[in-house]
Protein backbone atom coordinates (compact mmCIF):
# COMPACT_ATOMS: atom_id res chain seq x y z
CA UNK A 1 0.00 0.00 0.00
CA UNK A 2 1.61 3.61 -1.03
CA UNK A 3 2.17 5.66 1.59
CA UNK A 4 1.86 9.54 1.18
CA UNK A 5 1.98 12.51 2.83
CA UNK A 6 -0.58 15.20 2.80
CA UNK A 7 -0.47 18.75 3.44
CA UNK A 8 -3.72 19.77 5.23
CA UNK A 9 -4.97 22.19 3.32
CA UNK A 10 -8.08 21.24 1.21
CA UNK A 11 -7.91 22.07 -2.54
CA UNK A 12 -11.29 22.51 -4.59
CA UNK A 13 -10.29 22.92 -7.66
CA UNK A 14 -11.21 20.11 -10.26
CA UNK A 15 -11.09 17.72 -7.09
CA UNK A 16 -13.41 14.80 -6.86
CA UNK A 17 -14.19 13.86 -3.37
CA UNK A 18 -14.30 10.04 -3.15
CA UNK A 19 -15.72 8.76 -0.29
CA UNK A 20 -14.28 6.23 2.00
CA UNK A 21 -14.77 4.81 5.34
CA UNK A 22 -11.97 5.70 8.31
CA UNK A 23 -11.93 3.64 11.33
CA UNK A 24 -12.95 5.62 14.37
CA UNK A 25 -11.09 5.51 17.35
CA UNK A 26 -12.09 6.79 20.75
CA UNK A 27 -9.73 9.10 22.13
CA UNK A 28 -8.95 8.08 25.86
CA UNK A 29 -10.32 10.21 28.52
CA UNK A 30 -7.19 12.41 30.13
CA UNK A 31 -6.08 11.47 33.41
CA UNK A 32 -6.77 14.91 34.55
CA UNK A 33 -10.11 14.82 33.59
CA UNK A 34 -10.38 11.78 35.60
CA UNK A 35 -8.67 13.40 38.76
CA UNK A 36 -10.71 16.54 38.37
CA UNK A 37 -7.98 18.60 38.21
CA UNK A 38 -10.49 19.37 34.17
CA UNK A 39 -13.66 19.29 35.33
CA UNK A 40 -14.81 20.20 31.52
CA UNK A 41 -12.90 19.85 28.50
CA UNK A 42 -16.09 21.73 27.00
CA UNK A 43 -15.10 24.92 29.08
CA UNK A 44 -11.43 24.90 28.07
CA UNK A 45 -12.06 24.24 24.42
CA UNK A 46 -15.20 27.63 24.82
CA UNK A 47 -12.23 29.54 25.49
CA UNK A 48 -9.93 28.41 22.50
CA UNK A 49 -12.73 27.90 19.81
CA UNK A 50 -13.48 31.50 18.84
CA UNK A 51 -9.64 31.81 18.06
CA UNK A 52 -9.48 29.31 15.43
CA UNK A 53 -10.11 30.51 11.86
CA UNK A 54 -11.60 29.09 8.17
CA UNK A 55 -9.16 30.38 5.70
CA UNK A 56 -10.07 30.28 2.15
CA UNK A 57 -7.15 31.51 -0.38
CA UNK A 58 -8.28 31.98 -4.46
CA UNK A 59 -5.44 32.52 -7.12
CA UNK A 60 -4.11 31.36 -10.35
CA UNK A 61 -1.38 29.11 -11.10
CA UNK A 62 0.68 29.11 -14.55
CA UNK A 63 0.64 25.72 -16.28
CA UNK A 64 3.64 24.06 -16.48
CA UNK A 65 4.99 23.76 -19.98
CA UNK A 66 4.73 20.32 -21.59
CA UNK A 67 7.87 19.24 -22.97
CA UNK A 68 6.12 17.05 -25.72
CA UNK A 69 4.28 19.84 -27.16
CA UNK A 70 4.74 20.82 -30.92
CA UNK A 71 6.23 24.27 -31.44
CA UNK A 72 3.74 26.97 -33.23
CA UNK A 73 3.97 30.23 -33.41
CA UNK A 74 0.24 30.73 -33.94
CA UNK A 75 -0.59 28.61 -30.55
CA UNK A 76 -2.11 30.56 -28.11
CA UNK A 77 -0.33 30.16 -24.45
CA UNK A 78 -2.27 28.31 -22.36
CA UNK A 79 -4.35 29.56 -19.57
CA UNK A 80 -3.51 29.97 -15.91
CA UNK A 81 -5.29 27.46 -13.92
CA UNK A 82 -7.45 28.66 -11.41
CA UNK A 83 -7.49 27.16 -7.39
CA UNK A 84 -9.22 27.74 -4.00
CA UNK A 85 -7.59 26.15 -0.81
CA UNK A 86 -8.96 25.74 2.77
CA UNK A 87 -7.62 25.74 5.68
CA UNK A 88 -7.23 27.23 8.66
CA UNK A 89 -5.73 29.83 11.05
CA UNK A 90 -5.08 30.83 14.72
CA UNK A 91 -5.85 34.49 15.76
CA UNK A 92 -2.69 35.15 17.81
CA UNK A 93 -2.87 38.94 18.62
CA UNK A 94 -6.04 40.44 18.40
CA UNK A 95 -5.22 44.09 18.47
CA UNK A 96 -2.81 43.98 15.51
CA UNK A 97 -4.92 40.74 13.67
CA UNK A 98 -2.50 38.34 13.29
CA UNK A 99 -3.63 35.33 12.48
CA UNK A 100 -0.85 32.50 11.63
CA UNK A 101 -1.54 29.67 9.68
CA UNK A 102 0.76 27.54 7.02
CA UNK A 103 2.33 28.81 4.48
CA UNK A 104 1.04 25.89 2.06
CA UNK A 105 -2.48 27.05 2.73
CA UNK A 106 -2.07 30.48 1.01
CA UNK A 107 0.77 30.14 -1.40
CA UNK A 108 0.22 31.59 -4.82
CA UNK A 109 -2.98 33.09 -3.63
CA UNK A 110 -4.52 36.74 -4.45
CA UNK A 111 -6.87 36.76 -2.25
CA UNK A 112 -7.35 35.04 1.16
CA UNK A 113 -10.18 35.65 2.57
CA UNK A 114 -11.08 34.49 7.06
CA UNK A 115 -14.38 33.64 8.20
CA UNK A 116 -14.04 34.24 11.92
CA UNK A 117 -16.13 31.48 14.11
CA UNK A 118 -18.89 34.23 14.70
CA UNK A 119 -19.32 34.19 10.74
CA UNK A 120 -18.07 37.89 10.08
CA UNK A 121 -15.61 37.20 7.01
CA UNK A 122 -12.99 39.85 6.57
CA UNK A 123 -10.35 39.75 3.66
CA UNK A 124 -6.68 39.30 4.74
CA UNK A 125 -3.52 40.20 4.08
CA UNK A 126 -0.58 38.21 3.77
CA UNK A 127 2.05 39.52 6.23
CA UNK A 128 4.38 37.25 5.10
CA UNK A 129 5.57 33.60 4.92
CA UNK A 130 8.56 31.29 5.20
CA UNK A 131 7.87 27.88 3.53
CA UNK A 132 10.82 25.75 4.40
CA UNK A 133 9.19 26.13 7.74
CA UNK A 134 5.61 26.16 6.57
CA UNK A 135 4.63 29.17 8.65
CA UNK A 136 2.64 32.52 7.19
CA UNK A 137 0.81 34.95 8.99
CA UNK A 138 -1.94 36.91 7.77
CA UNK A 139 -3.82 40.27 8.92
CA UNK A 140 -7.19 41.14 9.14
CA UNK A 141 -8.76 44.56 9.92
CA UNK A 142 -11.42 43.22 13.05
CA UNK A 143 -12.61 44.38 16.39
CA UNK A 144 -13.34 41.56 19.29
CA UNK A 145 -11.66 39.56 18.18
CA UNK A 146 -10.38 36.17 20.79
CA UNK A 147 -6.58 35.46 20.76
CA UNK A 148 -5.31 31.93 21.48
CA UNK A 149 -2.51 31.52 24.08
CA UNK A 150 0.64 30.06 22.93
CA UNK A 151 1.89 26.87 25.31
CA UNK A 152 5.57 25.64 25.92
CA UNK A 153 5.89 22.91 23.35
CA UNK A 154 9.26 22.22 24.87
CA UNK A 155 7.32 20.70 28.10
CA UNK A 156 5.55 18.40 25.91
CA UNK A 157 5.57 14.79 26.77
CA UNK A 158 4.63 11.64 24.57
CA UNK A 159 1.08 10.74 26.12
CA UNK A 160 0.28 14.30 26.96
CA UNK A 161 -3.47 15.07 25.87
CA UNK A 162 -4.18 17.20 22.83
CA UNK A 163 -7.19 18.52 20.43
CA UNK A 164 -6.93 19.30 17.28
CA UNK A 165 -9.43 22.17 15.97
CA UNK A 166 -9.57 23.14 12.69
CA UNK A 167 -12.06 23.02 9.59
CA UNK A 168 -11.53 19.72 8.22
CA UNK A 169 -13.56 19.42 4.50
CA UNK A 170 -14.67 22.74 5.27
CA UNK A 171 -16.55 22.03 8.61
CA UNK A 172 -16.24 24.25 10.91
CA UNK A 173 -15.04 24.66 14.46
CA UNK A 174 -14.50 20.80 14.35
CA UNK A 175 -12.74 19.34 17.22
CA UNK A 176 -10.93 15.86 17.55
CA UNK A 177 -9.05 14.49 20.47
CA UNK A 178 -5.96 12.16 21.34
CA UNK A 179 -2.97 11.81 22.30
CA UNK A 180 0.90 12.99 21.87
CA UNK A 181 2.40 10.45 19.80
CA UNK A 182 5.85 10.93 19.53
CA UNK A 183 8.12 14.44 19.49
CA UNK A 184 10.70 15.65 17.19
CA UNK A 185 9.83 13.93 14.11
CA UNK A 186 12.04 15.01 11.61
CA UNK A 187 13.70 13.64 8.12
CA UNK A 188 10.04 13.33 6.71
CA UNK A 189 10.35 14.56 3.78
CA UNK A 190 7.79 17.03 4.22
CA UNK A 191 9.37 20.72 5.10
CA UNK A 192 12.85 22.33 4.70
CA UNK A 193 12.90 22.33 9.08
CA UNK A 194 11.57 19.18 10.16
CA UNK A 195 11.17 18.91 14.37
CA UNK A 196 6.94 18.14 14.57
CA UNK A 197 4.45 16.65 17.09
CA UNK A 198 3.06 13.25 16.11
CA UNK A 199 -0.56 13.15 17.29
CA UNK A 200 -3.67 10.48 16.72
CA UNK A 201 -5.99 13.64 16.90
CA UNK A 202 -7.93 13.38 13.80
CA UNK A 203 -6.44 15.75 11.14
CA UNK A 204 -8.26 16.11 7.92
CA UNK A 205 -7.88 17.92 4.43
CA UNK A 206 -8.47 21.49 5.52
CA UNK A 207 -7.11 21.14 9.22
CA UNK A 208 -3.92 22.70 7.85
CA UNK A 209 -3.06 26.26 10.18
CA UNK A 210 -5.37 25.35 12.80
CA UNK A 211 -4.48 24.59 16.55
CA UNK A 212 -3.23 22.05 18.40
CA UNK A 213 -3.86 22.38 22.38
CA UNK A 214 -3.10 21.33 25.16
CA UNK A 215 -5.46 20.67 28.77
CA UNK A 216 -5.01 24.02 29.40
CA UNK A 217 -5.99 25.69 26.26
CA UNK A 218 -2.91 26.53 25.37
CA UNK A 219 -1.64 25.90 21.54
CA UNK A 220 1.36 24.03 21.66
CA UNK A 221 1.12 23.18 17.99
CA UNK A 222 0.54 24.36 14.29
CA UNK A 223 -1.82 21.16 12.63
CA UNK A 224 0.21 20.83 9.24
CA UNK A 225 0.50 17.30 7.21
CA UNK A 226 -0.90 13.84 8.13
CA UNK A 227 1.01 10.33 7.01
CA UNK A 228 -2.13 8.49 4.88
CA UNK A 229 -2.30 5.22 2.93
CA UNK A 230 -5.11 7.14 0.78
CA UNK A 231 -5.31 10.46 1.57
CA UNK A 232 -7.53 10.23 4.56
CA UNK A 233 -6.65 10.53 8.56
CA UNK A 234 -5.06 7.17 9.81
CA UNK A 235 -4.15 8.35 13.14
CA UNK A 236 -0.40 10.08 12.62
CA UNK A 237 -0.64 13.74 12.04
CA UNK A 238 1.93 16.52 12.56
CA UNK A 239 1.97 20.03 13.76
CA UNK A 240 4.72 22.34 13.54
CA UNK A 241 5.40 22.68 17.87
CA UNK A 242 3.81 26.20 19.16
CA UNK A 243 7.76 27.46 19.97
CA UNK A 244 9.11 27.28 16.32
CA UNK A 245 6.23 28.75 15.01
CA UNK A 246 5.94 31.60 17.17
CA UNK A 247 9.88 32.11 16.55
CA UNK A 248 8.99 32.05 12.86
CA UNK A 249 6.37 34.24 13.46
CA UNK A 250 8.00 36.78 15.03
CA UNK A 251 10.76 37.42 12.38
CA UNK A 252 7.86 37.81 9.77
CA UNK A 253 6.06 40.11 11.61
CA UNK A 254 9.12 42.31 12.31
CA UNK A 255 11.07 41.60 9.04
CA UNK A 256 8.41 40.30 6.76
CA UNK A 257 10.70 37.38 6.32
CA UNK A 258 12.61 34.75 7.84
CA UNK A 259 16.61 35.96 6.37
CA UNK A 260 18.37 32.49 7.85
CA UNK A 261 21.88 32.78 8.40
CA UNK A 262 24.27 30.08 8.03
CA UNK A 263 26.80 27.99 10.20
CA UNK A 264 28.44 25.58 7.50
CA UNK A 265 28.79 22.71 8.80
CA UNK A 266 27.50 19.10 7.85
CA UNK A 267 26.24 16.95 10.59
CA UNK A 268 25.15 13.31 11.48
CA UNK A 269 23.39 10.99 14.01
CA UNK A 270 25.57 10.09 16.46
CA UNK A 271 25.19 6.03 16.60
CA UNK A 272 26.08 3.89 19.48
CA UNK A 273 28.41 2.21 16.69
CA UNK A 274 29.75 5.81 16.07
CA UNK A 275 30.12 6.71 19.80
CA UNK A 276 32.08 3.58 20.80
CA UNK A 277 34.48 3.86 17.73
CA UNK A 278 35.35 7.85 19.34
CA UNK A 279 35.51 6.00 22.78
CA UNK A 280 32.51 8.24 24.36
CA UNK A 281 30.01 5.35 24.52
CA UNK A 282 27.82 7.80 27.50
CA UNK A 283 27.47 10.60 24.98
CA UNK A 284 24.80 11.80 22.33
CA UNK A 285 24.76 14.53 20.52
CA UNK A 286 25.24 15.47 16.56
CA UNK A 287 28.94 14.43 15.08
CA UNK A 288 30.38 16.89 12.32
CA UNK A 289 31.47 15.12 9.63
CA UNK A 290 32.42 18.12 7.32
CA UNK A 291 33.20 21.82 8.04
CA UNK A 292 32.85 24.58 4.54
CA UNK A 293 36.30 26.30 4.19
CA UNK A 294 35.31 29.81 5.44
CA UNK A 295 32.43 29.00 7.09
CA UNK A 296 31.36 30.80 10.58
CA UNK A 297 32.19 27.39 11.72
CA UNK A 298 35.32 27.03 10.31
CA UNK A 299 36.34 30.53 11.88
CA UNK A 300 35.36 29.26 15.33
CA UNK A 301 37.57 26.37 15.41
CA UNK A 302 35.08 23.59 14.81
CA UNK A 303 36.53 20.51 13.16
CA UNK A 304 35.40 17.40 11.82
CA UNK A 305 35.03 14.86 14.66
CA UNK A 306 33.48 17.14 17.06
CA UNK A 307 30.27 16.18 18.81
CA UNK A 308 27.88 19.46 18.92
CA UNK A 309 25.71 18.88 21.78
CA UNK A 310 24.05 21.91 22.07
CA UNK A 311 23.07 25.20 20.37
CA UNK A 312 22.28 28.00 22.52
CA UNK A 313 19.47 27.06 24.70
CA UNK A 314 18.69 23.95 22.46
CA UNK A 315 20.05 20.58 23.83
CA UNK A 316 21.63 18.17 20.56
CA UNK A 317 20.74 14.86 20.68
CA UNK A 318 20.81 14.49 16.60
CA UNK A 319 21.84 16.18 13.35
CA UNK A 320 17.85 17.84 12.68
CA UNK A 321 18.28 19.55 15.89
CA UNK A 322 21.42 21.30 14.86
CA UNK A 323 19.60 22.43 11.37
CA UNK A 324 16.56 23.69 13.33
CA UNK A 325 18.31 25.30 15.63
CA UNK A 326 20.31 27.62 13.38
CA UNK A 327 17.53 27.66 10.81
CA UNK A 328 15.84 29.40 13.54
CA UNK A 329 18.55 32.27 13.87
CA UNK A 330 18.78 35.18 11.69
CA UNK A 331 21.77 36.33 9.32
CA UNK A 332 24.47 38.20 12.08
CA UNK A 333 23.28 36.07 14.87
CA UNK A 334 25.69 35.30 17.18
CA UNK A 335 25.35 32.04 19.50
CA UNK A 336 27.19 29.56 21.65
CA UNK A 337 27.89 26.48 19.92
CA UNK A 338 28.49 23.44 22.82
CA UNK A 339 31.11 20.82 21.34
CA UNK A 340 32.78 17.55 22.66
CA UNK A 341 36.49 17.03 21.45
CA UNK A 342 38.61 13.80 22.16
CA UNK A 343 36.37 13.38 25.78
CA UNK A 344 36.88 17.16 26.43
CA UNK A 345 33.88 19.52 26.83
CA UNK A 346 34.31 23.12 25.18
CA UNK A 347 31.77 25.89 24.20
CA UNK A 348 32.46 28.42 21.15
CA UNK A 349 30.74 31.43 19.79
CA UNK A 350 29.80 31.41 16.00
CA UNK A 351 28.25 34.31 14.17
CA UNK A 352 25.85 33.00 11.16
CA UNK A 353 26.82 34.28 7.90
CA UNK A 354 24.65 35.48 5.45
CA UNK A 355 24.26 32.93 2.35
CA UNK A 356 24.50 35.13 -0.65
CA UNK A 357 27.64 36.37 0.78
CA UNK A 358 29.13 33.37 2.21
CA UNK A 359 28.57 31.97 -1.29
CA UNK A 360 29.58 35.20 -3.63
CA UNK A 361 32.98 35.44 -1.37
CA UNK A 362 34.01 31.05 -1.87
CA UNK A 363 33.32 31.10 -5.52
CA UNK A 364 35.63 34.17 -5.85
CA UNK A 365 37.93 32.54 -3.90
CA UNK A 366 37.49 28.91 -5.35
CA UNK A 367 36.28 29.41 -8.91
CA UNK A 368 37.39 25.88 -9.40
CA UNK A 369 36.16 24.08 -6.96
CA UNK A 370 33.48 25.75 -5.79
CA UNK A 371 29.94 24.45 -5.49
CA UNK A 372 31.32 20.88 -4.70
CA UNK A 373 31.32 18.70 -1.79
CA UNK A 374 34.72 16.63 -1.75
CA UNK A 375 35.78 13.70 0.51
CA UNK A 376 39.21 11.37 0.59
CA UNK A 377 38.99 8.52 -1.03
CA UNK A 378 41.47 5.51 -0.58
CA UNK A 379 40.00 2.63 -0.91
CA UNK A 380 40.13 -1.22 -3.39
CA UNK A 381 38.16 -1.19 -5.76
CA UNK A 382 37.16 -4.57 -8.03
CA UNK A 383 38.85 -4.79 -11.19
CA UNK A 384 40.84 -1.46 -10.46
CA UNK A 385 43.22 -2.35 -7.45
CA UNK A 386 43.59 0.21 -4.82
CA UNK A 387 42.31 3.64 -5.60
CA UNK A 388 43.31 6.88 -4.22
CA UNK A 389 42.28 10.43 -4.96
CA UNK A 390 39.19 12.97 -3.93
CA UNK A 391 35.95 11.85 -4.70
CA UNK A 392 33.01 14.18 -5.37
CA UNK A 393 30.31 13.51 -2.79
CA UNK A 394 27.90 16.38 -4.72
CA UNK A 395 28.21 19.06 -7.33
CA UNK A 396 25.95 21.88 -7.59
CA UNK A 397 24.28 22.35 -11.20
CA UNK A 398 24.92 25.83 -11.81
CA UNK A 399 29.17 25.30 -10.69
CA UNK A 400 31.81 25.21 -12.91
CA UNK A 401 32.51 21.73 -12.12
CA UNK A 402 29.38 20.30 -13.27
CA UNK A 403 29.92 22.15 -16.58
CA UNK A 404 33.18 20.55 -17.41
CA UNK A 405 31.48 16.88 -16.96
CA UNK A 406 31.97 16.12 -13.09
CA UNK A 407 29.22 14.21 -11.69
CA UNK A 408 28.87 12.78 -8.00
CA UNK A 409 30.68 9.42 -7.18
CA UNK A 410 33.35 10.37 -9.59
CA UNK A 411 37.17 10.31 -8.12
CA UNK A 412 39.82 13.03 -8.81
CA UNK A 413 43.24 11.51 -9.27
CA UNK A 414 45.38 14.15 -10.87
CA UNK A 415 44.94 17.64 -11.09
CA UNK A 416 47.19 19.66 -13.29
CA UNK A 417 49.12 16.42 -13.78
CA UNK A 418 50.36 16.54 -10.17
CA UNK A 419 48.77 12.72 -8.32
CA UNK A 420 46.17 14.05 -5.73
CA UNK A 421 45.50 12.06 -2.45
CA UNK A 422 43.75 14.37 -0.68
CA UNK A 423 41.42 17.54 -0.62
CA UNK A 424 43.97 19.43 0.88
CA UNK A 425 46.34 19.02 -2.26
CA UNK A 426 43.74 19.09 -4.63
CA UNK A 427 42.80 22.77 -2.59
CA UNK A 428 46.48 23.99 -3.15
CA UNK A 429 46.84 23.44 -6.66
CA UNK A 430 43.36 24.88 -7.57
CA UNK A 431 45.18 28.04 -5.67
CA UNK A 432 47.35 28.21 -8.48
CA UNK A 433 47.02 31.58 -10.21
CA UNK A 434 45.92 29.39 -13.59
CA UNK A 435 43.19 29.92 -15.76
CA UNK A 436 42.12 26.34 -16.22
CA UNK A 437 42.03 23.33 -14.13
CA UNK A 438 42.87 20.07 -15.62
CA UNK A 439 41.86 16.93 -14.09
CA UNK A 440 42.12 13.40 -14.44
CA UNK A 441 38.92 11.48 -13.33
CA UNK A 442 38.08 7.82 -12.57
CA UNK A 443 34.33 6.70 -13.10
CA UNK A 444 32.31 4.24 -10.55
CA UNK A 445 31.67 2.54 -14.21
CA UNK A 446 35.54 1.63 -14.04
CA UNK A 447 36.31 4.09 -17.09
CA UNK A 448 38.64 7.48 -16.94
CA UNK A 449 38.50 10.92 -18.96
CA UNK A 450 39.84 13.97 -18.68
CA UNK A 451 38.33 16.86 -18.01
CA UNK A 452 39.29 20.36 -18.09
CA UNK A 453 37.24 22.94 -15.14
CA UNK A 454 37.20 26.80 -16.97
CA UNK A 455 37.86 29.61 -14.66
CA UNK A 456 34.78 31.94 -14.68
CA UNK A 457 35.04 35.02 -17.06
CA UNK A 458 35.98 38.52 -14.92
CA UNK A 459 37.65 36.62 -12.25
Amino acid sequence: MKKIFSFMGNSLVAMTIALFAVSAHAATVPPEVMSGQVTNLATMLQKVMPAVVNIAAQGEIAPAPNPNAEPSDNAAPPAPRKFESMGSGVIVDADKGYVITNAHVVRDAQTITVTLSDGRVFKANLIGMDPPSDVAVLQIKASKLTVAAFGNSDNLRVGDFVAAIGNPFGLNQTVTSGIVSALERSNLGIEGYENFIQTDASINPGNSGGALVDLKGEVIGINTAIFSPAGGNVGIGFAIPANMARSVMSQIVKYGSVNRGIMGVLVQDFTPALASAFHVPNQTGALVSMISPNSPAAKAGIKPGDLIQGVGAQVVTNGAQVRNAIGMLRVGSRVDVKILRDGKAMTVSITTADPQKYSAINQQTDPFLYGMTLRNFDEKVAGQGHVEGVQVVAVAENSMGWHAGLRMGDVIVSANQKDVTSTDELQKIAQEKNDDLLLNVYRHDGGGEFLVIKKPQGD
